[in-house]
């Protein structure tokens, strides 16, 4: 999508109805944690599809319940929280995995070159925000291509901006994991692939959403393409996309609900041999509905 607003606004209402309906469900106290494949993916969740009502240690907690092995979390400026995130979540016997820190505001692509330097300055704290929390990464939208900003223009910015942010992701030891958007820019897996390569650096990988790609492309022919570059994936599913009427009409809607062949996407993600962690990018829900996200990645992982 254009805006990180616009992305997550439309994600928190997008599954408003599967939560209504999960939340329905009865589920006793005594009911079992869902286990992963103890060889397959890890399952994780956004850290803001938990009930903010709770405490951070009761969050972590009850994703830890659910059957999730991780949580992905926003930038967060202060050490001192930080570091709660990350003793919440080894207490509960998960990790902070990832940070979702996006980009968008400045992007590393705006025309203004002050606000191109506030957006490595935001870059470089987030990646600082991963360390304290003890993540492996951020996942960075490397920039948009809009009426201001010309797709040549947006290749160079975006490329000259992360090649100086490779120093502090090899100091910190905190991956740069390019994601692929609705942002007019690097449309296809080719492409995708090249750019990532063309930084000669093991700190710019992938992080690959499976949702993303449905209004133009197959998920399935991207993962085969970007291969052992994606270090990261999102979950989340479209109804809609290439050679069906509406593409980016369509909607997102609960995983298993859309237009994603799952069981292709999942033998995909198998001949290239991963098995890193897979967070689930929805809207968030009680415990219920968290239980109900957690065995449709089951049923993912499982290949139904």
């Amino acid at each position: 999508m254009n805006s990180k607003m616009n992305r997550r606004d439309f994600m928190a209402t997008s599954v408003t109805a599967s939560v209504a309906a999960a939340s329905a469900l009865t589920v006793s106290a005594s009911a079992e944690t869902v286990m992963p494949p103890a060889d397959g993916p890890k399952k994780a969740l956004i850290f803001d599809m938990l009930p903010n009502k709770l405490s951070i240690e009761d969050r972590m907690k009850l994703a830890h319940d659910c059957g999730f092995d991780g949580v992905e979390s926003g930038p967060i400026s202060d050490q001192a929280q930080c570091e709660r995130m990350r003793a919440a979540a080894e207490k509960a016997g998960i990790r902070v995995h990832s940070v979702i820190y996006g980009g968008w505001d400045p992007p590393l692509t705006d025309p203004d070159p002050a606000k191109r330097e506030k957006s490595l300055e935001n870059a470089q704290n987030a990646m600082q925000s991963a360390k304290w929390m003890g993540a492996d990464d951020i996942l960075l939208v490397p920039g948009t291509v809009n009426a201001k900003t010309s797709y040549a223009n947006a290749y160079k910015w975006s490329h000259e901006g992360i090649k100086k942010l490779i120093p502090t992701a090899e100091k910190l030891k905190i991956l740069i994991c390019v994601e692929e958007v609705w942002n007019n820019f690097l449309l296809s897996p080719l492409e995708y692939t090249a750019y990532i390569d063309s930084f000669k650096s093991p700190w710019v990988q992938s992080y690959f959403d499976v949702g993303n790609v449905v209004a133009f492309a197959w998920p399935e022919d991207w993962v085969r393409t970007v291969g052992k570059r994606i270090h990261k994936v999102h979950l989340k599913d479209y109804k809609g996309g290439p050679g069906l009427f509406g593409s980016r009409n369509g909607n997102f809607v609960n995983l298993r609900e859309g237009s994603i062949n799952w069981p292709e996407v999942r033998k995909a993600f198998a001949e290239i041999g991963y098995t890193g962690f897979m967070t689930t990018e929805l809207g968030g829900g009680d415990e219920a509905y968290l239980r109900d996200v957690a065995k449709r990645v089951d049923k993912i992982f499982a290949g139904e």
